[in-house]
Order: C-alpha cells, then structure tokens, then sequence
C-alpha cells in the first residue's frame, strides 16, 4: 500500500501521525491510566498498519517506541514482553531501512533498551551495546536533540556526569523541529531536569 508523505520530510504519513500522537501524550499527558491505555492504542495503531504494508519501516519504530512506552508505564516483569517485542521490531526496521524517520531514531530506540532493561538473566540489558547503538544513533543524527539527550541519560546512569553534561549541552543547542514543537518543549524540559540532575552530582 503506498503511503503519501506528511510535510515532515521522508516520512510516510501514517508514520507522522503516530509520531504526532505519541509526542502528545509523552509530553502532555499525566494520568498515568490514560498513558497507558493512549501508548497500547498507538501500538495497535501501528500493529495494524503494517498488517497492510508490513514493509514500512518507519511504523515499525513507532510501534516499538509505543512498546517501550508501554513498558515504562507498567514496568516490572510483566514490561519485558513488551520490550522484547519493540527490539524485534526495531531490528526489523533496521534490516528494511537503518535509516528510518531519518533521525537516527532506530538507533536511539535500541540503545535506550538495552540500558533500561535490566541485564540477564532477567532481561537483556547490556551498557556495552546500548554505547554502540547509541553511537550510531550520533553518527547519523550528530546535531539532533534526540541522540543526545538519550546518550546524555545513558552516560548518567553509568556516573560519567562529566561526559554527560557535554551531550546535554549539545542537545539543548540542537535545532528545533518545526513539525514536533511538542515533542522540542518537553524534551527540553527533561534536559533541564537531567542537567539539574548532573550539576547535582558534579557539585559532590
């Protein structure tokens, strides 16, 4: 099924609408019942897409982004299935097109997995993959807020604050997004919190 584009460049439309739906209730709702229940209708959202065009990477990402937001509402052992899934999906994308959404998002996605999840034997977390992915992540978006804020997060929950306060200068310098002004606001609001956050532990 041929999917035309929205005015975000290169990606497909229904691509750009998860996107504009889940910065919404990432940024903009509380609740946590009604996080919930808006990321698991993404997810199904998405799902049913690539029912019709199993091919598109970009809904891929998005439905394991969906996942993963899932995951972080319910956490706990009963996240992980929701986790192992978006992982799948993002290594799917990966293989159709590594570029997907053209943010390096597939790469971001991947390495905040493995650094969230805990390591085995309960989960698969490893730092020295999510480094990798996270790497790469820069590599094809160097200048953009999403990798860095995630390596700037990474870094913190390893302790290097001192590494991590670099990449959130670089995130916060990062240009804005005309097509996700919501998603620009709140991650700017979670870069303040994540540099008061380090400028804590530095001051030790």
């Amino acid at each position: 099924m041929a999917f035309s584009l929205s005015a975000h460049a290169d990606i497909s439309q229904p691509a750009s609408d998860l996107e504009h739906a889940w910065d919404h209730v990432q940024f903009e709702v509380a609740d946590r019942d009604a996080r919930l229940k808006a990321f698991s209708d993404l997810a199904d959202q998405a799902d049913q897409i690539l029912k019709q065009d199993p091919e598109n990477a970009e809904v891929m990402v998005w439905e394991a982004i969906s996942l993963s937001s899932v995951a972080g509402e319910i956490r706990g052992p009963s996240a992980l299935g929701k986790v192992k899934r978006a992982r799948e999906l993002l290594l799917a994308a990966e293989e159709i097109d590594s570029n997907a959404l053209g943010d390096g998002s597939i790469y971001s996605s991947l390495g905040t997995l493995y650094y969230q999840v805990p390591p085995f034997p309960i989960g698969f977390g490893n730092k020295k993959k999510a480094r990798e992915f996270l790497d790469k992540a820069l590599a094809q978006n160097p200048n953009g807020i999403e990798p860095n804020y995630f390596m700037a997060d990474f870094l913190v929950h390893t302790g290097d604050y001192k590494s991590a306060l670099k990449y959130v200068t670089a995130a916060e310098a990062a240009p804005s997004r005309p097509e996700r002004p919501i998603a620009d606001e709140g991650r700017m609001r979670d870069l303040a919190a994540l540099k008061t956050k380090i400028n804590s532990k530095l001051a030790k």
